[in-house]
């Protein structure tokens, strides 16, 4: 195995690598092996005029580009770099492999010639602010830091710049950590619940690929769960290191935990209040737990008060429950982030006051039963457009408690959804974008969705 990127890419030479996805996450990718002298042909399901002048730089760097329906015919190619979003096990990478093509992909390649500390989040809910906390964290504790995954850049093109004494905090998907053999220094899952079963073939399988994020680790490894989830917890006994816990509602002998209006940590050394809550400007019990979990990874790398100085200037990511404008009195929030129930539950439960709450779109083929309850507890005026529509309907209808409150309404329109919001809200009501669903029904992706949100806010 290549010890340095140089290495791995000198074994590249005189080979044939394909990289599937000729997106955000692969293009720089695409560019670095070309630059390397490395004979590429790069892949991708969306047609040439959809890429613009991209097309046109990547051939003049000398790749060959596969586009259209056609895009994975064929592949014989000695490496194939897989995007996140295909799964391994479709017929033409077996196919392939059969054939003797290695596949791997761009994270998976990182772990191996990365030369500085790892630190790596995943979960259901709560990866990116968390992932976001424990980078911003260590860079005003003074480390050189570098963030990547499936939030910031693609890694690989940053290795040569990296030095052992630096840390590399990577958010990891389920896609992405399906086929790794390699475990981060410190690993965090934040939670699990049904997700992207329109993907994983199971439920055990989405748990299985989590699970690869501690399962590779050696007896010095790190691993951090959250004691309030059932799999988390369980998956604690598991971790071949060192198993740390936090719980928002238990108080634990060794983790992090709540006591007495404030985040506390226990360990050999003793029990000390790191963070009062009072202090934590993101509002909701969910950022709570995400700042647990993020104290547990660096605990021993950033001291309590750069912690507590962080924590009161830090106002989120966007998409993440963000405030957009105040208008008549009126909050509006976008948190287009909430692609599942339990990541609307989590935004519900983070006002005092009900919400007109605006849900629904692209159907990942997860239940709603959890949704209803808490649809009925936290929201005044329920607005739902998308796929799902129909289906969250249902779930709140054949709650035992709904009795014809909230009222539901539902378009056919994201724009139409909006604006009926508005028309319903009062001073002092929250407009809360939380849709429980994906966005691929009628965006390319949650920014974008949280984007027009944005947009339509601002225009009021």
């Amino acid at each position: 195995m290549a010890a340095t990127i140089q290495e791995y890419l000198a074994g590249l030479r005189g080979k044939t690598v394909a990289v599937i996805g000729i997106g955000v996450s692969n293009t720089p990718l695409i560019k670095m092996l070309l630059r390397s002298g490395i004979r590429v042909t790069a892949c991708d399901k969306k047609r040439r005029e959809e890429f613009g002048g991209l097309a046109e730089e990547l051939e003049s760097l000398g790749a060959e580009l596969r586009l259209g329906p056609d895009y994975l015919r064929g592949l014989d190619q000695d490496v194939i770099f897989r995007t996140p979003g295909l799964r391994p096990d479709v017929s033409e990478l077996l196919l392939a492999q059969a054939k003797g093509s290695v596949v791997t992909s761009e994270m998976e390649v990182f772990f191996q010639v990365c030369p500085c500390h790892t630190i790596a989040v995943t979960g259901s809910d709560g990866k990116t602010t968390t992932t976001t906390i424990i980078a911003e964290l260590l860079k005003k504790a003074g480390y050189h830091t570098f963030v990547g995954g499936n939030i910031g850049k693609p890694l690989l093109p940053d290795v040569d710049g990296m030095v052992p004494e630096d840390y590399a905090v990577l958010e990891l998907s389920s896609f992405q950590l399906m086929t790794m053999d390699q475990s981060p220094e410190i690993a965090v899952v934040t939670n699990l619940a049904p997700n992207h079963l329109d993907v994983h073939k199971s439920m055990a399988e989405y748990i299985a690929a989590k699970e690869n994020i501690f399962t590779h680790q050696g007896p010095e490894g790190k691993a951090v769960f959250n004691y309030d989830n059932a799999i988390t917890r369980e998956f604690s006994e598991s971790a071949p290191g060192q198993a740390v816990l936090f719980s928002r509602r238990q108080e634990l002998t060794q983790g992090v935990y709540v006591k007495d209006g404030a985040i506390w940590v226990s360990n050999r050394e003793g029990s000390r209040a790191v963070l009062p809550l009072a202090d934590i400007l993101l509002p909701g019990e969910h950022n709570v737990e995400n700042y647990m979990a993020a104290i547990a990874a660096v605990d021993g790398l950033v001291p309590d008060e750069v912690i507590r100085a962080f924590a009161a200037q830090f106002a989120g990511v966007e998409h993440r429950i963000e405030l957009v404008r105040t208008l008549d009195g009126v909050r509006y929030y976008n948190d287009s982030i909430a692609s599942s129930p339990s990541r609307t539950i989590a935004g519900l439960r983070s006002f005092r006051e009900k919400v007109i709450l605006i849900a629904g779109g692209y159907d990942k083929h997860i239940p709603f039963d959890a949704l209803g309850p808490e649809v009925v507890e936290h929201v005044k005026y329920l607005v739902l457009t998308g796929d799902t529509a129909d289906k969250i309907a249902e779930a709140v209808r054949t709650c035992p408690d709904y009795h014809g409150t909230p009222p539901i309404s539902k378009y056919e329109d994201f724009d139409a959804a909006v604006m009926a919001a508005h028309s319903m809200a009062q001073p002092g009501d929250v407009v809360l974008l939380s849709p429980a669903c994906a966005s691929f029904d009628h965006f390319k992706n949650f920014a974008q969705r949280g984007e027009a949100f944005k947009k339509i806010i601002y225009e009021l």
